[in-house]
Formats: structure tokens, C-alpha cells, sequence
């Protein structure tokens, strides 16, 4: 069987290396440490923020940032359905309830119903503690109408861009809205620390509280002396030295990823009833993951059909995240839903995206694909 091709494998080599190799040498291998620091400043000024928090993954980023914005026990948080579960795990880490509210063509938060909801929870003299859209596969969010909707009715926005790192949104990149925004450096993404992830906010306070959150909650006396639960979650200096080289690198790893789904686009281009997810308007996406909708009637053939030609090849694929409104964990939580998530779900499928893709695993990426097509729709 040929060597298994993945969705979106690390993309590492000699640069991570060296600056890795230079950590160890320098003494600093426990957490904490001049890479950690140096790390922060790069990634703040690459979002356009003031000040970023190197953590230890994305989900303890949106703990943190939940905590620090006052989200408790009895608090509801508004949230997007199309998500990875880690969005809404958060939420319940502090206590509090997710409501999800379903996604517009984009998969992003329909600010629509975003604000169907705000009037619903209105109604009955609820204000939620916090609005947790998600940046679905790279594509930000509609942040200039959902941050104009919180902020008319004081509602912090939390922005999980876990998966949009180096996306923009008319120039603005992302992480750069919301009160504070969350960015994930998991082995798939599109830069990767190993594991790990950030906040980033323009709020001193905010990432001072997130800080001492992360360290344990320990009180700056010689003694251990804590005044609150504290958590241990922030990033180790090597990881950070991996995270600086892979951020020098970020811009020409979307590239690769960009091209790649010009190579989707081509092959799909004329296929009825099959589109890219995103395509055309996706200029400003990270390109993260490149998925296509399959609509079975039009095109004569279904995700599981395209799945296992491409699982016989040991070609990974996978479908679009299960929304939480569907999944067994939440059975019986609110939500604003209107199918939309739902039908993406049903038809989207995932395809090899990862800028560590060689050539030699490309060609018979494409090769397949076409010969897949031609067979079914002749």
C-alpha cells in the first residue's frame, strides 16, 4: 500500500531545527524563557495586537479568555454550532452553557440569527456573558456586523480564530477582533508549536489576568501563596523556538496552501453539482482546509463514494465538522438553527491540504481525482 497521505501534516524542517536546537543549547528548557517572550512579540505584531499570551493549545487559550471576561456557573455564551468540539468544551469548563447558533453560506455564525437569539434570550431577561464566533476552516467571520451587534447590547466578543491564523477580513487579520480573539498551534495547523496556542488582545489587564491564570495563580511572594484555582497551561520555551521558526514561514506555507486549492478548483471546475467550499471568494482565507460540497443528485455521486476511492489510495479525507447541536455530548441544548451547518456537514468532504505536501504526493492526489470524475460523470 502506498505511504498514507494526510489532510494537513506539520510542515517542519531544518529552519524549526536550527532555532530548536539553539533553545536547548541556550539552558532555558523549562517553561518559560527569551523564546517564549520573543515569540509573543512576533505573533502580537503579526495580528495586529498589543499583546499575546503563548499558551499550551488553543482549548486553554478560550478557558482562560472565558474566565477572564467573568464567565461562570449560570452563564449562557453564544456560540457558533459549526465548530470543533474543544469551542464548546471551553464554555462548559467554566460552568456555563453553550447556545449555538447555526451558520450562514459562509459556515461562519449567521449574524442574522445571532441576533434572533440575543432578542430571544432578551425576552426572557437573559444577557449572555459572552458571543464565541468561530473562523471556520480559515474564512473569518463576519466580525463587523457580530462585534457591531455585541457591542449594541454590551456583550464581550471572545473571537475563536483557532483555525484562521494568517486569514484577513478586509485587510484586518485575524485574532485582531473581538475583546480578545484565540489562535491554535495543533500539529495540523496551518503553523504549529507541536501543540499549543495564544491570546491575543489590546487589553493589558486582560492578558495580565490570563498570565497569572496560566502560572497556577501563584501571588508574587517568595512562598507559594495562591488566592485563586489556577491552571497550568502556559507554553515551554522549545515549543516557542519551533513556534518563532514556523511563524518566519507562515505567509509562503499559505501560499502552498492557496495553490493547492487552485489545483481543487481546476479539477472541479466544470463538475455539476460539485463546488469548493469558500471558492471563488476566498482571497483572503488561510486556506487551512480545502473541502468540497458533493450535491449527490446533480453530480451522481456522494462524499462516501469519493471517500473510499480515496481511502483504497490511502488518502486521507474526512467531512466537515459534526455541528454541536448534533452531537450526543450536547443533546438538549439550545441553539438558533435553520439546517444550514447540518447540510454542510452532510455534504462536505475535507481534502489533502497541508503545505508539506510534495509533488510525488500531489500527483496522485490529482490523478485520482480526475480519474474519479471522469469515471462518474463520463
Amino acid at each position: 500500500m502506498a505511504e498514507r497521505i494526510y489532510l494537513s501534516s506539520p510542515d517542519v524542517g531544518e529552519l524549526e531545527e536550527r532555532y530548536v536546537v539553539a533553545a536547548i543549547r541556550s539552558g532555558w528548557i523549562a517553561p518559560l524563557g527569551p523564546e517564549v517572550d520573543a515569540f509573543e512579540a512576533e505573533l502580537a505584531a503579526y495580528c495586529d495586537r498589543e499583546h499575546c499570551v503563548a499558551l499550551s493549545s488553543g482549548t486553554a487559550a478560550l478557558h482562560l479568555g472565558l474566565l477572564t471576561l467573568g464567565v461562570g456557573p449560570g452563564d449562557i455564551v453564544v456560540t457558533s454550532t459549526m465548530t470543533f468540539a474543544a469551542t464548546a468544551n471551553a464554555i462548559t469548563y467554566t460552568g456555563a452553557t453553550p447556545y449555538f447558533v447555526d451558520s450562514d453560506a459562509s459556515g461562519n455564525m449567521s449574524p442574522d440569527l445571532l441576533v434572533e437569539t440575543l432578542d430571544e434570550l432578551a425576552a426572557e431577561g437573559v444577557v449572555p456573558a459572552a458571543i464565541l464566533p468561530v473562523d471556520l476552516l480559515g474564512k473569518v467571520a463576519d466580525h463587523d456586523r457580530i462585534d457591531a451587534i455585541a457591542a449594541a447590547r454590551g456583550i464581550p466578543v471572545l473571537s475563536d480564530s483557532a483555525e484562521s491564523l494568517g486569514a484577513t477580513l478586509d485587510g484586518r487579520p485575524a485574532a485582531s477582533f473581538g475583546r480578545a480573539a484565540v489562535v491554535s498551534f495543533n500539529g495540523n495547523k496551518v503553523m504549529t508549536t507541536s501543540g499549543g496556542g495564544a491570546l491575543l488582545t489590546d487589553d493589558a489587564d486582560f492578558a495580565r489576568h490570563v498570565r497569572y491564570l496560566a502560572t497556577q495563580a501563584r501571588q508574587p511572594v517568595t512562598h507559594y501563596e495562591h488566592t485563586d484555582i489556577g491552571h497550568n497551561y502556559r507554553m515551554s520555551n522549545l515549543l516557542a523556538a519551533l513556534g518563532r521558526a514556523q511563524l518566519s514561514r507562515l505567509d509562503a506555507m499559505i501560499g502552498r496552501r492557496r495553490a493547492m486549492r487552485l489545483r481543487y478548483q481546476e479539477i472541479f471546475a466544470d463538475v455539476p453539482g460539485i463546488s469548493v467550499f469558500g471558492a471563488p471568494d476566498d482571497r483572503e482565507d488561510n486556506c487551512w482546509l480545502t473541502a468540497i460540497l458533493v450535491d449527490e443528485e446533480k453530480a451522481g455521486w456522494s462524499t462516501a463514494d469519493l471517500t473510499a476511492a480515496l481511502a483504497a489510495a490511502n488518502i486521507e479525507s474526512r467531512p466537515l465538522w459534526k455541528p454541536m447541536h448534533l452531537q450526543p455530548v450536547f443533546a438538549g441544548a439550545r441553539g438558533r438553527i435553520d439546517g444550514t451547518s447540518q447540510r454542510l456537514f452532510e455534504t462536505g468532504l475535507t481534502l489533502p491540504s497541508g503545505s508539506a505536501l510534495s509533488d510525488q504526493q500531489i500527483d496522485p492526489i490529482v490523478t485520482l481525482l480526475r480519474g474519479f470524475v471522469e469515471s462518474r460523470n463520463g
